[in-house]
């Protein structure tokens, strides 16, 4: 499971020849907010180079389209490529409109590949209404909560106490789906505090958020150690995976561990926190 995205201005060759070094779960290549109008074309064309060098370094990556029809449309056929994991879809309001752009993805995206997902991006009030019905769309692995257009959709300043009610709707959303969720209840645009970053993630990953998006490399870091479980967490839930393994052949539908009666709520806790660990291979 990815914990952390890292946003890569794709029509800057220099910053995606060194983004898989950024320690990035995932290389988040962006052809929306951080390229200029007048060279959305040129980032759409330097999408096969980046995505193949990124791919033979290892890197897995995901690409962020734009929202509007015309640029959408060209940016789904220019990033359906080999090693392409994902499209990030912005400011999604109904499912609607991932149907559209699954039925795109699958006309143009390439033969005997694994399909590529869709991640959709939650950026308006209307967007997390429709939140439940989007997480059910086709090809949607993922909810993402896009805290600053948000934030200006509702009229108030990107802080935990105005985000935290709105984030949990999106990660129940995200839940009853079977998805992931990917964010954080503040803001992710001042880079500087790395404090109030931190602080802000770690309220997201108790909440339930399975990672967050990253627009600078310094926060990487501080994403990926606070969303990967301690090995003593891990150790302590192989420990009660294989305890609860062990009395269900043995007939028993719950097991006493460790002075804790453990059931099957329990146990499930403890396999999503396995599943969270860096070496469980998942897709974006």
């Amino acid at each position: 499971m990815a914990r952390s995205y890292l946003f890569t201005p794709a029509h800057q060759p220099r910053l995606v020849a060194s983004a898989h070094e950024r320690g990035a779960d995932v290389v988040l290549l962006d052809l929306e907010d951080s390229v200029p109008a007048a060279r959305k074309a040129e980032a759409r064309a330097s999408l096969p180079a980046a995505v193949a060098a990124l791919a033979s370094h290892g890197a897995r990556v995901a690409v962020r389209v734009n929202a509007g029809l015309g640029d959408l449309a060209r940016d789904i056929e220019a990033a359906a490529l080999p090693g392409v994991e994902a499209l990030m879809v912005p400011k999604v309001a109904s499912a609607a409109v991932l149907r559209l752009v699954a039925d795109h993805l699958t006309s143009c995206e390439p033969a005997g590949q694994p399909p590529i997902g869709l991640i959709a991006l939650i950026e308006t009030a209307e967007g997390l209404l429709h939140a439940p019905a989007i997480a059910r769309a086709p090809r949607v692995t993922a909810l993402a909560f896009g805290t600053e257009d948000f934030s200006a959709d509702c009229g108030f300043d990107p802080t935990p106490e105005s985000l935290t009610h709105p984030a949990q709707h999106l990660i129940w959303a995200a839940r009853a789906a079977g998805l992931a969720a990917l964010g954080l209840p503040g803001s992710i645009a001042d880079v500087a505090d790395a404090e109030r970053f931190a602080a802000a993630a770690a309220l997201g990953q108790r909440l339930g958020f399975d990672g967050a998006l990253c627009i600078h490399p310094r926060q990487v870091e501080i994403v990926n150690q606070i969303f990967a479980p301690s090995d003593a967490a891990l150790e302590h839930a192989r420990r009660l995976v294989a305890a609860s393994a062990a009395a269900e052949a043995e007939g028993r539908g719950a097991v006493l561990f460790e002075g804790r009666m453990v059931d099957p709520p329990i146990v499930a806790r403890a396999v999503r926190l396995l599943r969270q660990s860096p070496g469980h291979k998942a897709r974006a």
